[in-house]
């Protein structure tokens, strides 16, 4: 069975360079790397000038996510299949394994390889091998209802 998805190249493309591009404005205005799990723990235990930007930098994200779902449409037709409890235990589950990592897949996939990171470049392909591991499982072992 073939799943339709909202995918395009054009899309793809357009998106990693907007996330190429934050990267290296943060990097240049204030000399950070742009790991999320690293600004989000930041903005929670930081005070002053630090958290300021990372809260900042959050906006940004939560705002243009926001505002590519009402130019494009992309988020109309997406409906969850997990509760809202299960969604949030997971969000928490990611985050503390991004912390315990040392980065999480922004942080090690897109600036940290980009910087020649042999630990990014083990974190990300481990990243990669688990999340097709997770869809082999869930398609092919479990069923697709899951």
């Amino acid at each position: 069975m073939l799943l339709e998805t909202a995918f395009t190249p054009i899309s793809a493309i357009a998106g990693g360079a907007l996330i190429g591009l934050s990267a290296l404005v943060l990097m240049w205005s204030v000399g950070r790397v742009a790991g999320i799990s690293g600004i989000v723990a930041g903005a929670m235990m930081e005070r002053g000038d630090e958290r300021h930007w990372r809260l900042i930098f959050l906006a940004g994200l939560f705002g243009g996510a926001f505002i590519a779902s009402l130019v494009t449409g992309a988020l109309d037709d997406v409906v969850s299949v997990a509760s809202s409890p299960v969604l949030i235990l997971a969000g928490l589950l990611v985050g503390v394994g991004a912390r315990m990592g040392g980065g999480c897949t922004s942080g090690h996939g897109v600036c940290g390889i980009s910087r020649f990171s042999q630990r990014s470049l083990v974190a990300t392909i481990v990243f990669m091998a688990s999340g097709a591991a997770t869809v082999f499982v869930i398609r092919h072992l479990l069923g697709e209802g899951v």
